[in-house]
């Protein structure tokens, strides 16, 4: 396993993960359009701007940590899509059925206001995360600033958020619920 935020050997320089697919393949869900902006241009805009010691050095560091989470975690959009393994029995042990953490977390999704990100604990709690900030406990992430849907969905925050459960890699879910902050 990798750590999330790769970093050189004199442990200055962070480096934003590759993106595993194409920036065209998690489209109708997320468009070309929003993954040029949001990865090519605001995610790398952290990692830039901590590299050259600019801005906010945490603000900036912690911002390129959670993209580097949250966008290996994605995958083609599949109809159907729920998780399995670790992540499923997660699920199940703390919310009783997929269904219902779906809801549950659409209603805690629902009540942020402002720059946020919500996830999934390891331990099986809904969380949140305001502006940004590295957190070792994260098993799903989903990046609830405006940037991340306001291309696609205007502001229609719900409906990103059904839609991303077409393209979460719930495999790769599974491998940071077992590695820990090392997937």
């Amino acid at each position: 396993m990798r750590e999330l935020i790769e970093l050189t050997e004199d442990k200055q320089k962070l480096e934003l993960k590759k993106l595993p697919y194409s920036n065209g393949a998690l489209a109708p869900v997320l468009s070309k359009a929003n993954i040029d902006n949001h990865y090519g241009k605001l995610a790398k805009g952290y990692v830039d701007r901590y590299n050259k010691g600019e801005g906010d050095a945490s603000f900036n560091e912690a911002g390129a940590y959670l993209h580097n989470i949250f966008f290996p975690q994605l995958r083609a959009p599949k109809n159907g899509n729920s998780p399995s393994g670790a992540s499923l029995a997660l699920i199940n042990r703390h919310f009783g059925t997929f269904t219902d953490f779906k809801k549950t977390f659409a209603e805690e999704a629902m009540k942020l206001q402002g720059s946020n990100w919500i996830y999934l604990s390891r331990q099986g709690q809904i969380k949140t995360i305001q502006n940004h900030a590295k957190r070792t406990d994260i098993a799903l992430l989903v990046d609830w600033w405006e940037h991340a849907w306001v291309t696609d969905y205007g502001s229609d925050k719900k409906k990103y958020l059904n839609n991303m459960g077409r393209i979460i890699n719930w495999e790769y879910v599974n491998r940071r619920i077992y590695a820990g902050d090392r997937a």
